[in-house]
C-alpha cells in the first residue's frame, strides 16, 4: 500500500535513543482512511525533492481540530546523509510518500552496548558473555597473589 499526501514537516529530532520525524496533515488528506491503516506498521517515508528514502515505524496518528499529526520512528539502517537531507526540509511543506514496507516491527532489533545477559526464572539476571569477569573471579586473585606473595618471601629468607 502506498499513500500521497500534502503535509508540513514539522519536526525531526534525535536523542540517544531514537529519532522521531514528524508531519502535519491538514486539509482533505487528512481523510485519507489509509493513514488509520498504515499506523504501526514499517513504512518507507519518501519527501519529493529527496532522493533517500528513511524506513519508519509509523509510531502514532493523531488528530484534533486543526490538523493530524503524523508521528514517524527512523529505524534500521538510516545514514547520516540520509537524515540530513530530510532535516533540510523541516519547516516546509511536502508532498510525502508512505509506502508500507514488507517487514514488520519486530524485524528490527534494536542494538544496545552493553553486557550480554538473561532473567532467570527468580528474576535475578545472569550475564552470557563467557569472559565477563564476576567478583568471585577478582577475590580468586587476590588470594592467588597474596599467596605467591608469601612464597617468594618464604625464599627469600
Amino acid at each position: 500500500m502506498q499513500i500521497t499526501v500534502k503535509a508540513h514537516f514539522n519536526k525531526q529530532t534525535k536523542d540517544s535513543k531514537k529519532e522521531l520525524v514528524q508531519f502535519h496533515v491538514k486539509g482533505e488528506d487528512e481523510k485519507k482512511p489509509e493513514l488509520r491503516e498504515l499506523t504501526r506498521e514499517v513504512v518507507i517515508l519518501e519527501i519529493d525533492g529527496v532522493d533517500q528514502k528513511l524506513r519508519c515505524e509509523f509510531n502514532k496518528s493523531t488528530k484534533d481540530s486543526k490538523k493530524t499529526v503524523l508521528e514517524f520512528i527512523v529505524k534500521g539502517d538510516a545514514s547520516a546523509e540520509n537524515t540530513f537531507n530530510f532535516y533540510k526540509k523541516a519547516g516546509t511543506d511536502v508532498n510525502l510518500k508512505i509506502i508500507e514496507a514488507q517487514m514488520s516491527t519486530d524485524d528490527f532489533e534494536d542494538d544496545h552496548e552493553g553486557v550480554k545477559y538473561k532473567v532467570n526464572n527468580d528474576g535475578t539476571a545472569s550475564v552470557v558473555a563467557p569472559d565477563q569477569m564476576s567478583i568471585e573471579d577478582i577475590e580468586n586473585e587476590k588470594t592467588e597473589d597474596n599467596e605467591s606473595l608469601g612464597e617468594s618471601a618464604d625464599s627469600l629468607d
